[in-house]
């Protein structure tokens, strides 16, 4: 049996699903501001269900994005908002706090291709801002070989352990969404030496094949999916909204949890949830990794 990372679920779907409320390009972000207490409990709530780690609400909180809706000087504030809420749902548990660094200009479009140097410019402001209070640093949805190199170089030398998470074609899990092949991202693995290599952000069934090559790379290995029947056309658009995506309806908690395990079977150690993957989701797997008699960590 193994000890396993139980990571949390998504987070700015569940802010959507929580408020009620029509998304907004910065759906995850305002909320900060006007109900900062919601992100709280969220992260409590999978605290509560059996994560061991709360993943902060500062996966769109960059410049690029802020600009959009004249927040940009908030930025600090914003990064403290998250950090703060993080913490307050931790309390005295033995949790960890993984300080999300979601893509610089939009999930799902590696060809807007962002110039390494500017992107390691800016995702280093991000870190020094965010560093003193995380445990781990969790750079999400990579999708091309030039995003991993900006955010890599961005967290270079912060002193706390980075985990890279990829996100790979829903229809073929050895292909990053860019097209390249998930082999690609080795030179990059061996020059940065992240601590752990994941899959996040595509279709559970992508993840068996994507898990392959991971096993290759020597360092912790795992996958958190997301629970979307597609990646529409309406979200590669200039400042989607999350309405333009669609939840599936055959992925109740167990049925993710029973895709979970099967990444266990593959020597994932580090495994959770991304979009429209919920608390109750993380419950199920939770249960479903003592019940093999893993330990959660």
């Amino acid at each position: 049996m193994a000890d396993i990372t139980l990571l949390d679920g998504s987070i700015g779907q569940e802010l959507v699903k929580r408020r009620g409320e029509q998304p907004t390009v910065l759906w995850s972000t305002r909320v900060m501001i006007d109900e900062p207490g919601l992100v709280g409990k969220i992260h409590r709530d999978y605290f509560d269900r059996g994560a061991t780690v709360a993943t902060t609400n500062t996966y769109a909180v960059h410049r690029s994005r802020l600009v959009r809706a004249g927040i940009e000087d908030q930025l600090e504030q914003l990064i403290d908002a998250a950090l703060t809420q993080a913490e307050l749902a931790r309390g005295g548990r033995a949790g960890r706090i993984a300080g999300a660094l979601g893509p610089l200009l939009a999930t799902y479009r590696p060809d807007l291709n962002p110039d390494p140097d500017e992107a390691a410019q800016k995702f280093a402001e991000l870190v020094r801002l965010m560093q003193n209070r995380v445990n781990l640093f969790l750079i999400e949805t990579v999708s091309s070989v030039t995003e991993a190199e900006g955010a890599l170089r961005g967290t270079e030398g912060c002193g706390k352990p980075v985990w890279l998470a990829l996100s790979v074609m829903d229809e073929d899990g050895t292909r990053l969404r860019s097209g390249e092949p998930l082999g690609a991202i080795a030179p990059l693995v061996e020059r940065f030496d992240p601590q752990a290599v994941l899959i996040n952000c595509t279709r559970p069934e992508a993840v068996p094949a994507a898990l392959e090559f991971l096993a290759t790379l020597q360092r912790p290995y795992g996958a958190y999916a997301n629970g979307f029947t597609r990646i529409s056309d309406g979200f590669l658009k200039d400042a989607p909204t999350v309405d333009a995506l669609e939840a599936r309806h055959d992925l109740d908690p167990s049925a993710y949890a029973a895709h979970a395990m099967s990444w266990v079977d593959q020597g994932a150690t580090i495994i959770g949830g991304c979009c429209e993957v919920g608390p109750e989701h993380i419950e199920a797997l939770a249960n479903a990794l003592r019940s093999a008699g893993h330990r959660i960590v």
